[in-house]
């Protein structure tokens, strides 16, 4: 099959926690420490099947605090596919905030999950489970998303990712 005929590979768009786990020191919490090594496993042996994709949020966020540490963050994106906060993303972010009753506290997520959702993402990777891959309030988001004529990516960890293949 010439490249041409290829299905299109799935897109991932990478949100800010996964790069936090992917550079940080290796955790003394076991749970953490056991994420942090699922993260690097999914990095290392399977991103290559997909394109991956980060946000201008995603390089906001990881430009604060340390500045040895956020250059080496940004060095693990460099080169990953930037998507634009359009006025599209935008505006399903605050349609989600609005009618998804979600607390205003949580804005900063909620435009990840918009943009990705804008962008056509066929999923968001994430750590945060308390905002964003919490299944209780993904609910109350696809119904959102699906209102505004979208489809909702899958929100996941690594860990669900490397399951199940």
């Amino acid at each position: 099959m010439s490249e041409s005929n290829q299905p299109a590979r799935e897109k991932v768009y990478i949100e800010t926690s996964v790069v936090s786990y992917l550079c940080a020191r290796p955790s003394r919490d076991l749970i953490v420490a056991a994420n942090q090594e699922m993260t690097h496993e999914w990095w290392e042996t399977r991103r290559q099947r997909y394109d991956l994709f980060v946000s201008e949020f995603v390089h906001a966020e990881i430009a604060d605090g340390d500045p040895d540490a956020a250059r080496k963050r940004q060095e693990t994106v460099a080169g990953i596919a930037v998507l634009a906060a359009s006025d599209a993303a935008l505006d399903l972010a605050l349609e989600i905030s609005r009618q998804a009753g979600l607390p205003a506290s949580v804005a900063d997520d909620v435009a990840h999950i918009a943009v990705a959702t804008a962008h056509g993402m066929d999923y968001v990777l994430t750590w945060n489970c308390a905002h964003i891959a919490n299944p209780h309030w993904q609910t109350r988001i696809a119904r959102v998303i699906r209102g505004a004529g979208y489809l909702m990516p899958v929100m996941c960890t690594p860990q669900a990712m490397l399951e199940g293949e």
